[in-house]
Order: structure tokens, then C-alpha cells, then sequence
């Protein structure tokens, strides 16, 4: 199995992918009214699904255009790394939809107003940057040093998918969390909720709110889905530019995607399945590796219809189901 971290990608190019992402962050957050407390309707989340799609497309288009015409280069590695960034996108922004499950049950939970829902998600998206960042630059360089590790991964990925199926049906009960238990016992939480913030000061005594715990949960969440889609995407490339951008590109797009189903989640009960044997897939593909190399294209049409077959099932098997009663936490003094 090829371990190479050998990349195209110049000093040039990180650093303007990198200011492209905090320009966009900044747009965000500064222009179209991140800092503002808003419930975020249909249309201008799809907006920005459409948006980020298209950004991706059209990253995917320069990865190509750049790398035909580049010396040493041509058409063959051009068509290679472009399949290569756009099935790892496809893998991630895929991996990455069961996030959306997760943050429904935690707003749910708590109760959290839709208005309030949009700045936490924007944390939440610049936390798992930074989280995906010191995982991928870890990753790579331990399957630099440790080939076999992928191999490990693959079978880490196998089980994972098998027991994705297993407990599909079960929802996990936060109220036996045991990092939302430690939070309750060891913080001043606040009855209810003081508008976006995460802290406030009573009394001369600083208290932290529900929407704290909030930004936790969702925090921790992303740790625990990275584990699983860091290591899939070296199913399909070691370059780390390309499992760095193709990673930033869907964890981008992520929110918009939460907004735009988040009330229709009920009605895609099947993608986790679908999700399931993406993973089983990507762990079996790495595993034969040594007798079977599988053509990147291959990989992107099974693993989009294997999505896509899951999306259609839902919505053709399912009827639309009651959203769960949602509850506020009880605080704990301490």
C-alpha cells in the first residue's frame, strides 16, 4: 500500500486556501450576519449548500487546471488528483451528514431556539477546523512513518460500519452522557438560556449557560465522527492538501446542509445504513488493497449511489414522523 505524503501543493497554495477560508469565515461572521440571532429559513440555507457545492466544484476544476498545464504534470495526474479531491469530498461531506443527526438530538435536548441555533454551529464549525487540522497533519504523518497503520484503519472502518448497522436504531440517551454529567456537576449553570452567550456574570459570580454546553457537546461530537472520516478519506489519497482541503470544503458546508434538513431528518432514516456500509466499504477497499486496486472513480460512483440509493429509500419508505419532545436540563449548582 502506497504511504507516499508526497503532495503538489506549494507554500503559495496553502497559504492562499488558508486565506480563502478565513475570508469566507469573516464574510460569514462579519457580513451576512453571523454575529446576528436569526432563524435561518429554507431558502437561504440551500443558498448556501448551492454555494459551497459549487465552490468545491470549482476548487476541484483549479486542482485540474493547474496541474495539466504544470510542468512535470499533465493530464494524467491532473484527471488523478481531481478524482481524488472530489472523492474525498464526496466521502467527508457524505460521513459528515450523521453530524446532522447528532446536532438535532443535542438542540433538541436543550431546547435551543432556532435563531439561536446559527452563531453556536459557526463556533462549533471553527473548533472542528482547528480539531480536523492537528488530526490530519497527525494522521499523515504517522501513515508516513507506519504504513501498516492503514491497514489497521481499514479494519478499524469495517467494524465501525458494522456496528453503525447494529445500533442504527438506537438513539444515544444524553441524559447519560458522562462529559454532560462531569459539566453538570463541576459548573453554575444558568436556568435558561441569555441570548447567544456562553457565559454570564450574576452577582459578581460568572456562570456558564445551557448554550455552553451546547458548544461542547457539538465539539466533542465532531472528534468522534472525525475519527471515522479522517481515516476513510486515505482510502483514497495520502496527499495532504487534498485530505486538507477536501475536509475543510465539507465541514463548510455542514451547517448550511444541518439547516436546510434539520427538519426533515425524521424522513432520512435510512441514510444511516447507507453511512454504514460507505464505511464497511471504504475499511474493505483498504484492506484489499495488496491483492485489488480499486480505479478512485470506482469508488466515487459506489459511494455516491450507495448514498444516494439510502437518501430515495428514506424518502420513498418513511412518512414524516413527530419531532421528540424537547427538555431542558436541569442545572446543578455548584
Amino acid at each position: 500500500m502506497n504511504a507516499s505524503i508526497d503532495s503538489f501543493a506549494t507554500p503559495p497554495m496553502w497559504a492562499g486556501f488558508i486565506a480563502f477560508v478565513l475570508a469566507m469565515l469573516a464574510l460569514d461572521l462579519f457580513v451576512f450576519g453571523g454575529r446576528k440571532a436569526h432563524r435561518v429559513p429554507v431558502r437561504e440555507a440551500l443558498t448556501w449548500v448551492i454555494v459551497w457545492a459549487m465552490l468545491a466544484l470549482s476548487f476541484a476544476g483549479l486542482i485540474w487546471w493547474y496541474l495539466d498545464g504544470a510542468p512535470g504534470m499533465g493530464r494524467e495526474i491532473a484527471n488523478r488528483k481531481t478524482m481524488e479531491f472530489l472523492a474525498g469530498y464526496l466521502i467527508e461531506q457524505s460521513l459528515s451528514m450523521d453530524n446532522m443527526f447528532v446536532f438535532v438530538m443535542i438542540f433538541s435536548y436543550f431546547a435551543v431556539p432556532p435563531e439561536l441555533q446559527r452563531r453556536v454551529l459557526l463556533y462549533g464549525v471553527l473548533g472542528a477546523i482547528v480539531m480536523r487540522i492537528g488530526m490530519i497533519l497527525g494522521g499523515v504523518w504517522l501513515v508516513s512513518q507506519f504504513a501498516w497503520l492503514l491497514y489497521v484503519f481499514g479494519a478499524f472502518l469495517v467494524v465501525t460500519g458494522i456496528k453503525m448497522i447494529v445500533f442504527a436504531n438506537q438513539t444515544p440517551d444524553l441524559e447519560k452522557n458522562p462529559l454532560l454529567r462531569w459539566l453538570r456537576r463541576h459548573l453554575r449553570i444558568t436556568p435558561g438560556f441569555h441570548g447567544e452567550a456562553f457565559f454570564v456574570r450574576q452577582n459578581g459570580v460568572l456562570w456558564v449557560t445551557p448554550m455552553f454546553l451546547v458548544l461542547v457537546l457539538i465539539e466533542a461530537s465532531d472528534v468522534v465522527f472525525a475519527v471515522d472520516s479522517i481515516p476513510a478519506i486515505f482510502a483514497v489519497t495520502t496527499d495532504p492538501f487534498i485530505v486538507m482541503t477536501s475536509n475543510i470544503f465539507a465541514i463548510m458546508g455542514l451547517r448550511a446542509l444541518y439547516f436546510l434538513l434539520a427538519d426533515l431528518a425524521d424522513r432520512f432514516h435510512l441514510l444511516k445504513y447507507g453511512l454504514a456500509l460507505v464505511l464497511v466499504f471504504i475499511g474493505g477497499k483498504m484492506l484489499a488493497t495488496p491483492w485489488f486496486h480499486m480505479p478512485i472513480h470506482w469508488s466515487l460512483t459506489i459511494v455516491g449511489t450507495v448514498i444516494g440509493l439510502s437518501v430515495i429509500a428514506s424518502l420513498v419508505l418513511s412518512k414524516p414522523a413527530a419531532p421528540p419532545a424537547a427538555r431542558d436540563p436541569e442545572p446543578i449548582d455548584t
